[in-house]
């Protein structure tokens, strides 16, 4: 009876999880994949999902990268290099609603992915960090959305940014592009 209702579990849930697939661009070149996390944060990947597939992630930069810390991109309002004016990524989102925080138990911790956000809580909209190294003081702070499961030398080479804030000068590293994966 065990094995039955076993099998009938498997058939009921999906085979393959969803991810993303990140084809990175400038100091840092090659694949980053991505493990979402749809049972932690099921609005936030579906929201991140939806833009990857709509192309908004596309030719987005990596806008605040700091040593020990993290690469944050995402902003696809203000993050594209079009114009070569890079004073308003970060500042910027999606034309989706923000997103109330789905925290959980995730650790940041190495390849952690988690969604940025201003002071409050219940902001995170397009913008997602990548964490080079642990960061505990954000658990429980930031919803976390996925996991790095291939390419973390790619985003350890991603170009780092200066001063406090992490700001990057010159040509950021950028998302070329941003596929959803099962």
């Amino acid at each position: 009876m065990h094995k039955l209702a076993f099998a009938f579990s498997l058939l009921a849930s999906p085979a393959l999880a969803t991810g993303l697939q990140i084809e990175v661009a400038g100091e840092a070149n090659g694949t980053v994949t991505i493990d979402l996390f749809e049972d932690i944060a099921p609005n936030h990947v579906e929201q991140i999902t939806a833009l990857a597939e709509e192309g908004a992630y596309d030719g987005v930069v990596f806008h605040r990268v700091i040593e020990g810390f993290m690469a944050q991109t995402g902003d696809v309002q203000f993050g594209k290099m079009d114009d070569g004016d890079m004073s308003r990524a970060g500042m910027g989102g999606s034309d989706r609603p923000d997103l109330p925080a789905e925290f959980s138990d995730e650790r940041f911790l190495r390849g952690v992915v988690g969604m940025a956000r201003s002071q409050n809580p219940d902001s995170a909209n397009s913008q997602f960090f990548i964490m080079f190294d642990a960061g505990e003081f954000l658990n429980g702070q930031y919803t976390v959305v996925g996991k790095v499961t291939d390419g973390m030398d790619v985003v350890d080479a991603i170009k780092r940014g200066r001063g406090n804030n992490g700001a990057v000068v010159g040509q950021p590293d950028v998302m070329q592009e941003v596929t959803v994966i099962e």
